[in-house]
């Protein structure tokens, strides 16, 4: 069988959610700030 067609874009996953992007936002700080309290080894893609 072959792969299904669909798959997300390394493109699209760094502009949604990567750390520039959560750097330019209020809320977006607080996501990498608690991520990295909690001990995360990857703080944002």
């Amino acid at each position: 069988m072959t792969k299904r067609t669909f798959g997300g874009t390394s493109r699209k996953r760094k502009r949604v959610s990567g750390f520039r992007v959560r750097m330019r936002s209020h809320t977006g700080r607080n996501v990498i700030r608690s991520r990295r309290k909690k001990g995360r080894s990857r703080v944002a893609v």
